[in-house]
């Protein structure tokens, strides 16, 4: 099967796929502990609804972000000093979705005994959870503002040799 061709980013495709997913992924689950919390002390139980649809679309959603990172990851030829930053990248996407998808699992049976509340365990595990996706942010942010992967004057230097 030929290779498919490669743009000035490095990407069969117009811009990087694995940003937009993920900005909808970290938004979804911020909201959706955003409404938890305030459902909880405000016992406002239309928001606990609110926050089951947005965790359970951030959770199929995680699945394709991690895919289209793990794709656009192997194309973007990263160069010695990145590589340490964009495996920890890779592995915390990896972790971040099981442990999105149980959550999903846990708020699903909290849902199905009692709407109306959720216990304070839960968020902490949601308090948690965001915090890992405010750290997976962090790594993502560093990988193109700090080391440029898929920006195109580094996908030149690399190809040239001149990063390594």
């Amino acid at each position: 099967m030929p290779a498919l061709p490669l743009n000035s980013e490095n990407l069969p495709y117009p811009d990087p796929l694995h940003p937009i997913l993920v900005h909808f992924v970290i938004a979804m689950v911020i909201f959706s502990f955003f409404c938890d919390v305030v459902g909880y002390f405000t016992r406002n139980h239309r928001l606990f609804e609110v926050s089951f649809w947005n965790l359970f679309v951030a959770t199929v959603s995680i699945f394709l972000a991690v895919m289209f990172g793990q794709f656009e990851a192997g194309l973007a030829q990263p160069y010695e000093v990145v590589k340490p930053v964009l495996n920890l990248h890779a592995i915390t996407g990896w972790l971040l979705a099981a442990i999105l998808a149980g959550i999903m699992g846990w708020r699903f049976v909290i849902r199905r005994r009692n709407p109306l509340k959720v216990p304070p365990a839960y968020l902490g595990a949601t308090t948690f959870l965001s915090c890992l996706v405010l750290f997976q942010t962090y790594l993502g942010t560093r990988l193109v503002w700090v080391y440029g992967l898929h920006v195109e004057p580094i996908v030149e230097a690399t190809k040239r040799g001149i990063l390594q």
